[in-house]
């Protein structure tokens, strides 16, 4: 069984990039990635940005790797940025929606230098506990680590939810005190998957594109009033652009009433206390819409 520190890969943790995003009013972006073509495009625009960059995986797409491979993979995309002209990136190779101890545990022994332990759909003070059994093994490897309090809606992987529930903000500061998380995922109106609100909840204009509603910002800011300079990050936050849809939907697809989270929504929730922002979607809608185009052609 291999136990292999991420320093020696070549990877960072959260800790510094969190605390550099909190004082400078952004967020880090967090992609997860399932092929090398993703994980070339990322690691590219992430050196062109000049910008830190979390990869993540989930516990589906790193069976799908395997971890050996996987751990190469992380490995390759911090050389990759030095051949590109970063001499000293900041990249992080982070679990997400890690189900249990056992699968936080075998990433921290094969390199991941964060992961998530996601015990939201469990008991409060059962998420206490597991996240806190997670965060002391990490810190003993130097790993961060980020807790989720509140339900994302909507499907990621083997991760579902009929309906979102969203965070209390009156339980945020003795869950983080009692299990010493790194950073907090809240639940604020986000979802997974490519439709992040139904028709009714949107408004449709002319164009016939739905518009989302506004984040539950007041729950944000009651929040951050809590925490103070605490990490919180925004799952489900693809911004879902309609270019791809419409390329996708030109070229054979159905992917009907797709909407994101406008960018400036993302912008405003960054100059509040969030200091990652999740992207799944928008990465499988620009591959899915660039094959299908080549394959027409």
């Amino acid at each position: 069984m291999a136990n292999v520190s991420y320093k020696e890969l070549g990877l960072v943790n959260t800790k510094e990039m969190f605390a550099k995003a909190f004082k400078g009013g952004y967020a880090i972006p967090a992609y997860n990635f399932n092929n090398m073509e993703q994980l070339q495009a990322i690691v590219q625009a992430a050196v062109e940005t000049k910008s830190p960059v979390i990869l993540q995986v989930s516990k589906g797409a790193r069976a799908y790797a395997n971890a050996t491979l996987l751990r190469y993979m992380a490995q390759g995309a911090v050389e990759y940025a030095k051949e590109l002209g970063c001499p000293n990136p900041q990249i992080v190779l982070h679990l997400d929606h890690g189900p249990n101890f056992e699968t936080c545990k075998d990433c921290i022994d094969n390199g991941f230098s964060s992961v998530m332990f996601d015990g939201s759909a469990l008991p409060y003070d059962e998420n206490v506990a597991e996240t806190k059994k997670v965060v002391e093994y990490a810190h003993a490897h130097d790993v961060t680590v980020e807790a989720e309090l509140g339900v994302l809606g909507g499907v990621e992987d083997d991760v579902a939810a009929e309906e979102s529930k969203y965070t209390k903000p009156e339980e945020v500061v003795d869950f983080v005190t009692k299990t010493g998380c790194d950073s907090l995922a809240i639940s604020i109106g986000t979802s997974h998957g490519r439709c992040k609100f139904t028709p009714a909840q949107c408004t449709r204009g002319a164009d016939g594109v739905l518009n989302p509603p506004p984040l539950a910002f007041d729950i944000l800011e009651k929040v951050s009033e809590k925490l103070g300079d605490f990490p919180i990050v925004l799952h489900g936050s693809s911004s879902v652009p309609q270019e791809y849809v419409k390329e996708i939907e030109k070229y054979g697809g159905s992917i009907p009433d797709s909407v994101g989270i406008p960018e400036e929504q993302l912008r405003k929730a960054a100059k509040l206390a969030v200091c990652k922002i999740n992207i799944d979607s928008d990465g499988r809608l620009a591959m899915t819409a660039a094959v299908r185009k080549h394959l027409a052609e």
